[in-house]
C-alpha cells in the first residue's frame, strides 16, 4: 500500500458533497479537512500549508453564475500565490473552465465526479503543489548561492604557526556538522574562516547565508531570522522565509552572536533546540536542518560569567571554538599578505607595481595591525590606488600613530600581573582615558578593560 501524501482543504456548501470527498480521499492522502463556509478559509490557511484546495463555485449569491468562487480564488491567491486550486461545479462549462484556468485555477472537476478521474486530478495536483515549493525553495538557494559566488575574491592564507593550527582545526571539524564558534578580533578574518569550514564540508553544494546580527534591530530579529507571513506587520506586504528557512540544508553563519541582547538570545536558543522555526503571524512550525556557525570578537565566556550571554545557548553553538590570532601575533605573515593583496590590487585598478621595497615591508612589520589584516588590506589598496611608480615605498603608506611600536613599554619586573597593570596604564594615558579607545589597542572588549581596572584598582 502506498503512502499516503498531500494535504487537501474542501470548501462546499453542501454537507453531502463534502461528506461524500472526506470518504473518498481518507484513504488517499495525509490529510483532508471540510468547509461549508467559504469565510473559514483564511484561518484553515493560517493553521497549514494545504496542497490542494477543493473549491467550490457557487456559495449563497446566486445559483450558476460561478463568480463566488473567482472571488474567493483571489482572496486564496493573495494568501498564497503557490496555491493549488481546484474549482468543483455542478454547473460547468467550457467558458468558465477556460477562466478558472486563466484565473489561476489548476484544474476543473464537474459535479457529479468519476471516482478515478477525481483522484488522478487530487494526485496530479498535489505533484504540482510539491513542484512549486521545490521550484522556490531552488531559486532562493540559487539566489542565494550566486551571491556568495559574487564575493570578492580574497584568499585564506597565512604560513605562520598559529594559522597552521587555526588550519589544522579547519581540516578536522569541516566535514562534520559540528556547531563552530569563531574568535578573534574585528579584522582577523572571522568570515573566511566560516567560508572554509563551508566549502570543506558535506554541505558544500548548498546555500551558505551570512547574517550579521550587530546590525538587525531587535524588532526586526524574528521576521530576518524566522519569516514572517502577509500582514504580520505593517510592512509585511508579502510572506517572506528568514534566514533559518532559506539555509535549511546548508549552512548559517552568524556573525557577531555576542552583540544579541537576553531577549534575541532566548528566541535564538529555542530554535537551534527544536530544529524549527515559527513565522511572525503564524503557528505553523517549520522544521529547518542547518549547521550553525557563529562568531563574536567580544571575550563571550566573560560575558557567560557576568551573565550578559546565556550559558545553555554558548553550549549549543561551541562544540569546537576556532580563535583567530590578532596579525600583531603573526607577523610573519605579513610579508605573505602584503604580497597577496598587491597582485589583487594591481590588477583591479590596472597598475603594474612588480613589489613592495624592502624597507616598506619592514616598516609594515614594525607596525602593530590594531585592525588587523582588514587594516593591511585597506593600506595596501590605497597605496596601490596612490603610487606612480613600479615599486611601493615606505612613502606610499600611511599608518595610525595608534598602531605604531615604541620603546615606552619596558619593565623591571617579569611579574605578569605587574605588567598587565602597566601596559593598562600606559595605553589609558596614550587615548587620555577613552575607554573606548584604549580597549581597542589593548584587543580587549570595553568590559573586560574595566574589570582588570578594578582587579588592578585603576
Amino acid at each position: 500500500m502506498s503512502a499516503k501524501i498531500g494535504k487537501v482543504l474542501v470548501v462546499d456548501d453542501n454537507e453531502d458533497i463534502l461528506f461524500a470527498l472526506k470518504l473518498l480521499l481518507k484513504n488517499e492522502v495525509e490529510r483532508i479537512e471540510t468547509l461549508s463556509n467559504p469565510e473559514g478559509i483564511p484561518e484553515m490557511m493560517k493553521s497549514d500549508n494545504w496542497d490542494v484546495i477543493l473549491l467550490d463555485m457557487n456559495f449563497t449569491k446566486d445559483a450558476i453564475s460561478g463568480q463566488e468562487g473567482f472571488d474567493w480564488l483571489e482572496k486564496i491567491l493573495a494568501i498564497d500565490p503557490m496555491a493549488v486550486i481546484v474549482f468543483i461545479t455542478a454547473y460547468g462549462d467550457a467558458e468558465k473552465a477556460v477562466k478558472a484556468i486563466k484565473s489561476g485555477a489548476t484544474d476543473f472537476v464537474l459535479k457529479p465526479w468519476q471516482n478515478e478521474k477525481l483522484m488522478a486530478t487530487v494526485n496530479s495536483s498535489i505533484q504540482l503543489r510539491h513542484s512549486r515549493n521545490e521550484t522556490m525553495k531552488l531559486r532562493q538557494k540559487q539566489r542565494e548561492i550566486s551571491a556568495v559566488l559574487d564575493q570578492p575574491f580574497t584568499d585564506f592564507i597565512g604560513k605562520s604557526e598559529e594559522m597552521l593550527k587555526v588550519f589544522n582545526t579547519i581540516k578536522k571539524v569541516a566535514a562534520t556538522d559540528a556547531s563552530i564558534l569563531i574568535l578573534g578580533e574585528n579584522g582577523t578574518g572571522k568570515e573566511l574562516v566560516a567560508r572554509a569550514l563551508y566549502r570543506n564540508s558535506l554541505r558544500k553544494d548548498e546555500v551558505f547565508i551570512s547574517v550579521d546580527l550587530g546590525s538587525i534591530a531587535e524588532t526586526l530579529f524574528e521576521s530576518e531570522l524566522f519569516g514572517h507571513e502577509k500582514g504580520a506587520f505593517t510592512d509585511a506586504k508579502a510572506a517572506k522565509q528568514g534566514r533559518f528557512e532559506i539555509a535549511s540544508g546548508g549552512t548559517l553563519f552568524l556573525d557577531e552572536i555576542g552583540n544579541l541582547t537576553p531577549q534575541m538570545q532566548t528566541k535564538l536558543l529555542t530554535i537551534i533546540e527544536r530544529s524549527e522555526v515559527t513565522r511572525v503571524g503564524s503557528n505553523k512550525a517549520i522544521p529547518i536542518n542547518v549547521r550553525i556557525i557563529t562568531a563574536t570578537n567580544n571575550d563571550i565566556h566573560s560575558e557567560v560569567e557576568e551573565g550578559k550571554f546565556r550559558q545553555d545557548l554558548l553550549y549549543r553553538i561551541n562544540t569546537v571554538e576556532i580563535h583567530l590570532p590578532p596579525l600583531r601575533e603573526r607577523q610573519g605573515d605579513i610579508p605573505i599578505l602584503a604580497d597577496h593583496f598587491l597582485r589583487i590590487y594591481s590588477r583591479k585598478y590596472r597598475k603594474n607595481i612588480r613589489a613592495i621595497q624592502s624597507g616598506a615591508m619592514k616598516k609594515l612589520s614594525k607596525y602593530s595591525w590594531p585592525g588587523n589584516v582588514r587594516e593591511l588590506q585597506h593600506s595596501i589598496e590605497r597605496a596601490v590606488i596612490m603610487s606612480d611608480g613600479d615599486m611601493l615605498s615606505q612613502d606610499d603608506f600611511i599608518l595610525s600613530s595608534q598602531g605604531k611600536k615604541g620603546s615606552e613599554f619596558e619593565f623591571n619586573t617579569l611579574n605578569l600581573d605587574e605588567i598587565e597593570k602597566t601596559v593598562i596604564q600606559k595605553v589609558l594615558k596614550q587615548s587620555q582615558g577613552n575607554i573606548s579607545q584604549a580597549s581597542q589597542d589593548l584587543g580587549l572588549t570595553r568590559t573586560s578593560l574595566y574589570r582588570r581596572m578594578e582587579k588592578h584598582g585603576l
